[in-house]
């Protein structure tokens, strides 16, 4: 059985950005803890409403340029795909995934368009500034070759010194900067790819479904053979046999079993049969 892989890296560094475009990280933010929480009880209605309700509403007003908040949006329709997992809807998970995709592999185009264009200056920079350090370190060899420096010249040494001082912190500043550019946009490429092989493998993993439904002539025979597996594999974690049990459940609502399996595993007690209803008697 295969639950979807989807990822949730931590939250990446952005730009300065309009205030409406931080709904949506806020919520995510304040929520995120909670939605976890829920999926990982198997409670998936609930987190399904409302990472699609701020989809939704704040989804369309993310800024394509804002990497934290398009960090966030890729965040919130996982959940939203998760949700869907556990409530047997596969292809609206699929579709959530789908979005997720998208979203990643259009950050990480912007990403690499901005940060290109910044890396580049500080690939500029470090160039002249590693030119002039290394003039300048010439000069203060050479006066510091000569004995008995004149006042005019111990003030060119320490003028000297501090123009060396703060182009190399200005170096140390730019490598740093690029260090960050690389790492950031190693996460949006992973991030990316992570997410186009989770849709590759559950498009894969949904039409072996449908293969393995016409093989077995119907959705009922299909079901009844599943059950079983899912009863039998309770080594397996809570979500991804409720995951699956809900999906047989929507694949043939009126099973009985079907309902029956996805109460034991919610640990909810089957309701006894009510008792029959006495015949009133016949007055003579």
């Amino acid at each position: 059985m295969i639950l979807l892989r989807l990822l949730l890296p931590a939250l990446v560094a952005t730009l300065a950005l309009p205030a409406f475009a931080q709904n949506l990280p806020e919520k995510f933010k304040e929520n995120r803890t909670a939605w976890e929480e829920n999926l990982a009880k198997g409670v998936s209605a609930p987190v399904r409403k409302a990472t699609e309700a701020v989809l939704t509403q704040d989804g369309p007003l993310v800024n394509p340029s804002d990497y934290n908040a398009m960090h966030a949006l890729v965040a919130m329709t996982s959940l939203a795909a998760r949700a869907c997992v556990l409530e047997g809807a596969w292809e609206d998970a699929v579709a959530h995934l789908q979005k997720a995709t998208q979203i990643a592999t259009d950050n990480t185009a912007a990403a690499d368009v901005t940060f290109g264009k910044i890396g580049q200056q500080h690939q500029d920079n470090l160039r002249t500034w590693r030119a002039e350090v290394e003039k300048l370190a010439q000069r203060l060899k050479d006066l510091e070759t000569q004995s008995g420096l004149t006042s005019d010249q111990i003030k060119t040494r320490t003028q000297i010194q501090a123009q060396l001082d703060e182009y190399r912190n200005a170096i140390t500043q730019s490598e740093r900067s690029l260090a960050e550019i690389a790492g950031l946009m190693n996460q949006l490429k992973k991030e990316q790819e992570a997410y186009g092989a989770s849709l590759a493998e559950w498009m894969g993993f949904l039409a072996k479904e449908k293969a393995d439904l016409a093989r077995k002539g119907g959705k009922e025979a299909y079901v009844a053979e599943k059950l079983e597996q899912v009863r039998a594999d309770d080594a397996k974690p809570l979500p991804e046999r409720l995951a699956y049990a809900r999906r047989l459940l929507v694949l043939a609502p009126a099973n009985p079993d079907c309902n029956r399996l996805v109460n034991s595993l919610l640990g909810k007690e089957e309701e006894p049969p009510a008792p029959p209803r006495k015949k009133r008697g016949t007055k003579g």
